[in-house]
């Protein structure tokens, strides 16, 4: 592949021995972990893509990768005619490296969105990842012979250098290494450096600074057999070219980005419904706690609450009641939040829902959301009009716990990447959860969900068990009309011997004497068993 060749009419072939040179590439950099089962991408793609979280380094110096959005099924055919072999995706379900799984080409009826030169290509980054990356390192592999887009990595750009050499080998190590156990063995890898300039700098100083970033990532990549085609720095509106010399191309001044919404990946994004959710500081923004004054006085809240809420705990039926109380109230707050639905920017949205709930409120339902099965009963406003409501009160109860209570935020960031990734959206699901593994790496529920997100499983297996158990605590709440009476015995199978009249609970007629409970059939009780869901 060659992204400063001159333009050719899309389905030829290029002939130049420089198309796919591993000679004229250096190694590539760090693999972003790529976007979990894709979903219908623009009627100009053909090949979908998926996405996994890399396992940790085992350097304790090098930094958490963190998961990043899912990305639309694109390819990129500049070079020659499609790989007819599609790749294997991975048996193993614990496997949670950079995989892609890709198909065959049918340019009949999905013709490929071409993308030449690395105006292009840096134009697509923020459609391949659903938002504009910030402050970070960005790996795409590609794969077959028209170099179709595969796994991604992204990692925020570690701030100790001294760090860069470790990130560097893991990230390609990563990507390179899941696709090969795949058979899917990459031809090239394309390498995004995305970081705005700090005070007093400028796009170039920012181009320069990372340059030893973009050379170590090359020859990481390189160590592997793998070229790296491309390797961008993208700061400041503008773009430069570390695998480019020619500065007729590629200025030393840089090369300004394509105007929003005028490339030819813009219209296929628009024609397929596709949205960029802005920056991905802008989405941690919406997640991240309060500070100031009125962290204060939440933390103040969430101490009261506290303190009322753990004698209530301690009693014999304390659980189930608090259990009731905090699934009411946030029913409660659901139905307040549908009702009044904000305009504007995000944060004028989040401004109006912070609004919307007390401080006494948040902190009543942050520590409720603590029992795992208020949680989990929590978890079934995950779609239909209480979906967009739930979102944003989990959200908002995300961003109320401060202080010391950061660690809380666990549940309802957790919640809020079920909600969005229930709901298609794959991009915010992954920060959310990111978020909750972040504030408490050992928070199972988000594990769980981090994992099945990055496996590409469908979630609606969830959303049906979540309506079952939805319906069978809706039928038990009907009271005891529902339960039905113990059952009467066949007449061939005798019952226990009655006690004697002596030994009889004295008591009221149609009374039962004290401890005394009605039970069912063969010894079993209806009431009083582990897991029986007519006590919640």
């Amino acid at each position: 592949m060659n992204p400063h060749s001159e333009p050719r009419k899309p389905g030829t072939d290029n002939p130049s021995p420089a198309s796919a040179s591993p000679s004229s590439a250096a190694p590539t950099g760090p693999p972003e972990p790529p976007s979990p089962g894709a979903r219908p991408g623009p009627p100009a793609s053909a090949d979908p893509t998926q996405a996994a979280a890399p396992t940790a380094a085992a350097t304790p110096a090098t930094p958490f990768i963190a998961p990043d959005p899912s990305a639309p099924s694109l390819s990129c055919n500049a070079y020659t005619p499609a790989d007819p072999t599609p790749s294997r995706p991975s048996s193993d379900p614990a496997d949670s490296r950079p995989r892609d799984t890709t198909a065959p080409d049918d340019p009949a009826t999905e013709p490929p969105v071409t993308l030449r030169g690395p105006a292009e290509l840096a134009d697509a980054l923020p459609y391949l990842m659903g938002f504009y990356p910030d402050d970070s390192i960005v790996m795409v592999a590609l794969h077959g012979e028209r170099a179709r887009f595969g796994g991604r990595l992204r990692l925020g750009i570690p701030a100790d250098t001294t760090q860069w050499p470790d990130v560097c080998d893991q990230l390609a190590d990563c990507l390179i290494t899941g696709a090969r156990d795949r058979a899917a063995r990459p031809v090239g890898i394309l390498v995004f450096l995305c970081q705005e300039p700090s005070r007093g700098e400028t796009g170039k100083d920012v181009k320069d600074r990372l340059r030893p970033l973009a050379q170590r990532l090359r020859t990481a990549c390189g160590a592997q057999d793998v070229p790296v085609l491309e390797a961008l720095c993208i700061s400041n509106g503008r773009f430069w070219s570390y695998c480019c010399p020619d500065f007729r191309c590629c200025p030393a001044e840089g090369t300004p980005l394509f105007l929003p919404g005028t490339s030819v990946m813009a219209a296929a994004a628009a024609y397929a419904g596709m949205q960029v959710r802005g920056s991905l500081k802008e989405m941690e923004a919406r997640l991240a706690p309060r500070t100031g004054p009125r962290a204060d006085d939440q933390e103040q809240a969430l101490d009261t609450a506290a303190a009322t809420l753990m004698p209530r705990m301690l009693r014999p039926d304390g659980a189930p009641v608090v259990r009731r109380e905090t699934l009411d109230l946030a029913r409660a707050m659901i139905h307040r939040f549908r009702q009044d639905t904000p305009t504007g920017s995000n944060r004028a949205r989040d401004a109006c829902d912070d609004a919307l709930i007390t401080d006494r409120e948040a902190a009543d339902l942050i520590l409720g959301l603590q029992d795992r099965g208020t949680r989990d009963r929590a978890a079934e406003w995950m779609d239909g009009p209480e979906a967009a409501p739930a979102l944003r009160l989990w959200r908002a109860l995300a961003r109320r716990c401060a202080g010391g209570y950061v660690e809380h935020a666990a549940a309802p960031l957790t919640l809020a990447g079920w909600v969005c990734w229930s709901t298609a959206d794959d991009p915010s699901a992954r920060v959310a959860l990111t978020r909750a593994l972040t504030v408490d790496p050992g928070y199972i529920f988000a594990q769980m969900l981090h994992r099945a997100l990055n496996e590409g499983l469908d979630p609606e297996p969830l959303r049906r068990c979540l309506r079952e158990q939805r319906k069978e605590a809706e039928s038990a709440a009907d009271g005891p009309a529902a339960v039905p009476q113990e059952p009467h015995r066949p007449a061939d199978r005798p019952g226990p011997p009655r006690p004697a009249a002596a030994d009889r609970p004295r008591g009221p007629r149609g009374g039962t004497g004290p401890g005394t409970r009605t039970t069912g059939a063969a010894g079993k009780r209806r009431t009083g068993r582990d897991g029986d869901r007519s006590r919640r």
